[in-house]
């Protein structure tokens, strides 16, 4: 995405070109603690696993959502988080969000809404920045990123935080909760980003298998919250990959929630002649 800040200068780590960065950041609550509820767990038949599998097929058949996502980050006491909001139709794999960058740590620059569209196999973004003419878009090959596009963007493709939990190997039903308003169950677990990446839509599988190479460790802690329908409202996953620059292991907490489903989604890619060719400059 937009540069942040270069590693060396207010803690931060950024690797420019084509939308590509590496983040120092939080130490994220990574433990997984069985909550109270392993009575009510019992009675729902220990099913946690394969209602996590069917997540995503639910929300294809459920069509279309909006969709508002954050991705935390922490580094030498500094906390930021990255905001986006717009709608995904699941049908067809293809998303667009506004997504907002914090303010850089010394709060002197205020960066404009960054707009993406998230495709499979492609992320494209407008106002870039950084030598991108205003009404050019950039196109990313997301199966070329080493984190698959789970952290590229600033924000997690809603149907790839989806089929993550196809990875799912272990999960815990937590209890039921609500998430906005509306009554959910509430499971916690480990997914794995191989099996994920072996289960995955054709649409998914490459980004998820480079991000499978890419990350520190194939295992990514998750919290999901499935509604009455089986319709996924929120997830939180915890992704860990190698900062080669700092030789360390930089962690993210990436959450979506789902909301109005059934809103139109209609999104459309830029045509050829809108995708910008040119180099882009670093910050």
């Amino acid at each position: 995405m937009v540069a942040l800040e270069e590693e060396g200068r207010a803690g931060w780590a950024v690797v420019a070109g084509a939308a590509a960065w590496a983040v120092g950041l939080m130490v994220g609550a990574t433990g997984c603690s069985g909550g109270g509820a392993a009575a009510e767990s019992a009675r729902a038949g220990d099913d946690s696993v394969e209602v996590l599998h069917q997540a995503a097929a639910t929300l294809q058949r459920a069509g279309s959502a909006k969709a508002r996502t954050s991705m935390e980050m922490a580094t030498g006491g500094t906390r930021v988080t990255i905001r986006g909001e717009g709608v995904y139709d699941f049908k067809d794999q293809m998303g667009r969000l506004k997504v907002l960058l914090p303010e850089d740590p010394a709060g002197t620059d205020e960066h404009r809404p960054i707009t993406e569209l998230l495709a499979p196999g492609a992320l494209f973004m407008k106002n870039r920045g950084a030598g991108v003419p205003a009404d050019k878009w950039v196109r990313v090959d997301t199966a070329g990123l080493s984190d698959g596009n789970l952290v590229t963007g600033g924000a997690t493709d809603p149907y790839a935080a989806a089929e993550l939990l196809r990875g799912a190997r272990t999960a815990t039903y937590v209890g039921k909760t609500e998430v906005a308003g509306t009554p959910v169950r509430h499971y916690r677990g480990t997914a794995d980003l191989d099996v994920a990446a072996g289960s995955a839509s054709k649409g998914q599988r490459s980004a998820l298998k480079a991000a499978a190479k890419g990350f520190a460790t194939a295992e990514v802690p998750f919290d999901a919250y499935l509604d009455d329908e089986g319709r996924l409202r929120k997830v939180r996953h915890r992704f860990s990959f190698v900062n080669g620059q700092r030789k360390g292991t930089v962690a993210v907490a990436s959450t979506t929630l789902l909301y109005d489903f059934g809103v139109p989604a209609d999104v459309r890619l830029p045509e050829s002649g809108d995708i910008f060719a040119g180099k882009i400059a670093e910050q």
